[in-house]
């Protein structure tokens, strides 16, 4: 994917921030770490989870954004994040993208349900770069969960 020139076009924009979010679920869940670091993310990034574990809006790295991941993640069979009704807002250099999710996660074990999934939405924070659309802040609401939450401190390195 090629960068847009500064100020690109408005359906480009669309099409470029809407495939850099739906990037960053496929890539999550294909375990392809690396690719979250080059295609998905900006340098540091604001990561609000506090509809789901409380605590604070952090800004972080994203090395250590994606770490975290990858340790919560990569001990669990598969995981599977679907985004759906993205919308897009751009204001020049800058955009924010909302999208409703899904994000089912599977760990077959012997004291209790396989499958956690939760649902909600995300608020995605971008920015334009020399490189293409970057995510530079994340919020994740949680609007419903079920099944087994206690899969995820097991399936946790």
């Amino acid at each position: 994917m090629t960068a847009p020139a500064r100020g690109g076009s408005p359906v480009r924009d669309r099409l470029d921030i809407t495939d850099v979010c739906t990037r960053m679920c496929w890539h999550t869940d294909k375990r392809e770490w690396d690719l979250l670091r080059s295609a998905v993310f900006a340098d540091r990034v604001l990561v609000d989870y506090t509809s789901l574990d409380g605590g604070e809006r952090t800004e972080m790295e994203a090395e250590r954004l994606i770490g975290s991941w990858r340790d919560l993640l990569s001990g669990l069979t598969s995981t599977q994040h679907l985004l759906t009704n993205i919308l897009v807002r751009v204001i020049g250099d800058a955009a924010v993208a909302t999208a409703d999710f899904q994000a089912t996660h599977l760990l077959p074990n012997e004291h209790g349900g396989p499958l956690w999934t939760l649902g909600g939405h995300y608020r995605f924070a971008l920015r334009r770069t020399p490189v293409g659309w970057r995510i530079n802040g994340l919020t994740m609401t949680t609007d419903w969960a079920h099944g087994n939450r206690k899969i995820m401190e097991r399936g946790a390195r």
